[in-house]
């Protein structure tokens, strides 16, 4: 009960910050908040492969992509509203995931990390050749439909800033109960020490599999978001820059940690916005603090807290079984 109090008098006011903040902000700084949010969706995601799994991915952008194609394709050719795509995005994107991992579920650290970046580039370049003649090649993809709520169109960045942060919102809550169940639990064995994890009985390879499904479920609905928010979408805007970015909020915040991966999304994608007057020294001071974080914080700003376990109550559980 006292967690649960501590949780609502954190949460609580911040919420309520949140639900207020577009009243004093203009649209541009909405807008940079929209990216930041959009950003968090995909750290989260990729953060049950990279924290939790120890699955070395850079090539995430891709899963984004498929989500965002199959939203863009549905809508601009079968006018199918582009919210009601979102469950048909996350399973595209799933089932791309689980095609491509299941070959090279196997490999381990860099080597699986060299043939994520090559899945992405892939990915990018069959978009630019216009696969099958519905992606629009280089040019991409013109005219999707803007989203609606109840018969509320969203147009402005003041509605989408409610739409992504109540995505956000909804994503925090749904891995964090991920990570404090028995698959969170496996996948941090599988983290530490696959062998050993493998030697207690875990599947690695399905629990593995699983950790990329979900992430590019999530990814590929993040992809359905951005398409409706920008009605325009093009291969450039899912390169492996965008991948890296991902991966790097992820190491900045605090591998593992959720509050880590929002801590990451906003310095990553709203700090630069800050000091873009200084757009000659920004990159420079941007360079040098992260430098700095690697030699002093190589754990990151915000990691994960160690698992507490009740250990009185477990004993107390096992005298009255015995």
């Amino acid at each position: 009960m006292k967690t649960l109090d501590r949780r609502t008098f954190v949460y609580l006011p911040l919420g309520v910050v949140f639900s207020v903040l577009p009243a004093f902000l203009n649209a541009y700084w909405l807008d940079v908040l929209n990216n930041v949010g959009l950003y968090a969706i995909l750290g989260i995601s990729l953060n049950l492969m990279v924290g939790h799994a120890g699955i070395f991915n850079l090539g995430h952008a891709a899963f984004y992509a498929v989500g965002a194609y199959t939203a863009a394709i549905l809508n601009t050719r079968f006018h199918i509203p582009i919210l009601w795509l979102l469950p048909l995005c996350a399973c595209t994107a799933a089932l791309f995931a689980t095609c491509i991992a299941k070959p090279i579920i196997h490999l381990r650290g860099d080597y699986l990390c060299i043939v994520t970046i090559g899945i992405g580039e892939i990915v990018r370049i069959a978009l630019i050749n216009n696969v099958f003649g519905v992606t629009g090649g280089a040019n991409g993809i013109f005219g999707i439909d803007r989203p609606s709520l109840f018969g509320l169109v969203i147009r402005r960045p003041h509605d989408f800033f409610y739409l992504i942060w109540a995505f956000v919102g909804f994503s925090v809550l749904v891995f964090k109960r991920l990570e404090h169940s028995r698959f969170g639990r496996a996948l941090n064995y599988l983290r530490e020490d696959d062998i050993a994890a493998e030697g207690s009985g875990i599947d690695v390879a399905r629990y593995k599999l699983l950790a990329f499904a979900i992430g590019a479920a999530w990814a590929g609905m993040a992809g359905n978001i951005y398409a409706a928010k920008m009605t325009i979408i093009a291969p450039e805007s899912f390169s492996f820059w965008e991948s890296v970015i991902v991966f790097t909020l992820i190491i900045l915040g605090g591998s593992g940690s959720l509050m880590g991966v929002l801590l990451g999304a906003f310095l990553i994608i709203g700090l630069p916005e800050v000091f873009r007057g200084f757009a000659n020294a920004r990159l420079l001071i941007f360079g040098a603090a992260m430098v700095a974080m690697m030699i002093f914080r190589t754990q990151g700003l915000l990691p994960p807290h160690p698992r507490k376990y009740d250990l009185k109550g477990i004993r107390a559980s096992e005298g009255e079984g015995g």
